[in-house]
């Protein structure tokens, strides 16, 4: 039996057609005369397909200017106007939580026992809820406030009938501290003059000479009288020492290296000023000295 032959290869199938172009959206442009559609007779149907592919106009905007109103030259001048304007006829204090708390502390001192609704807060100050809020939470914080229920609180702080007692009380302090402040200021241009004063004094050599005091001049002071003065007279860079004072005596160390210390004691007289004792307890011609003086106490 002979063999049979082969089935064909499938044949691909065919490719597709093209599909058409769309057609062209609709233009507002003209359509063309009739003398030259009646002209070209029995090629009409060429004339159709080369107008079908002939280029389309845009629709462009009007771009004629349009009429606007001029614009004024001093324009900067009218808005800062009308700024102010605009400022003064809603000015921001009133709205302030500064403006709002004292109102609402007002309102807290005419309030029975300090209870507020919330609710009649807002309404009163014509703001809204949020603003009261603000200022509950502040006062609630710091615990002068406390919340009876969701709308209503109660002032829980100082007596608010003392408020105006303490308020004077806290100027008069600081009307006390301002003259403190003042007093202070005056003894520290004193204190500073009295500084220049004695650094001229003891700069000065004119005046070196005169740095001296008489029995009279000690006599003279009333803190003196009835008391043991005690003058030194010593040269220049002249230590003097106090240690600490003993049960029963005091003890005054006198150091120079330039020269001898006198020590003289003067005993002030109130009753008879005619009187007066000035006697030199110590003399030390050496060059370097050291002289202790013990006072014993009544």
């Amino acid at each position: 039996m002979s063999p049979q032959p082969p089935p064909p290869a499938p044949q691909p199938p065919p490719p597709p057609l093209p599909l058409p172009p769309p057609p062209p959206p609709p233009t507002a442009t003209a359509p063309p005369p009739a003398a030259a559609a009646a002209g070209e007779g029995s090629g009409g149907g060429a004339g159709a397909r080369a107008g079908r592919h002939r280029k389309l106009k845009l629709l462009m905007p009007d771009s004629r200017p349009v009429d606007k109103p001029p614009l004024p030259k001093n324009i900067h001048s009218e808005f800062m106007t009308r700024r102010r304007t605009v400022k003064v006829t809603k000015p921001r204090y009133d709205v302030s939580l500064v403006y709002l708390t004292r109102k609402f502390m007002d309102l807290i001192k005419s309030a029975p026992d300090g209870v507020l609704d919330l609710n009649e807060v807002a309404t009163t100050l014509r703001v809204r809820k949020r603003r009261v809020y603000d200022i509950t939470n502040v006062l609630d914080g710091i615990n002068l406030i406390q919340k009876r229920s969701k709308n209503l609180i109660q002032w829980v702080g100082t007596d608010l009938d003392n408020m105006g007692r303490r308020v004077l009380e806290y100027e008069k302090l600081r009307d006390e501290l301002a003259d403190l402040s003042t007093m202070e200021e005056a003894l520290d241009e004193l204190i500073k003059d009295c500084a220049h004063q004695l650094f001229e004094l003891t700069d000065d050599k004119e005046n070196a000479k005169l740095a001296y005091v008489t029995y009279q001049d000690i006599h003279s002071i009333q803190a003196f009288h009835e008391q043991i003065v005690i003058a030194v007279k010593a040269p220049e860079e002249t230590k003097l020492e106090i240690p600490a004072p003993k049960e029963d005596c005091i003890e005054v160390h006198i150091k120079s290296t330039k020269g001898p210390i006198d020590v003289y004691l003067c005993e002030v007289e109130q009753g008879n000023p005619g009187s007066k004792t000035f006697e030199n307890m110590e003399t030390s011609p050496s060059s370097e000295s050291k002289s202790a003086v013990h006072l014993d106490h009544d």
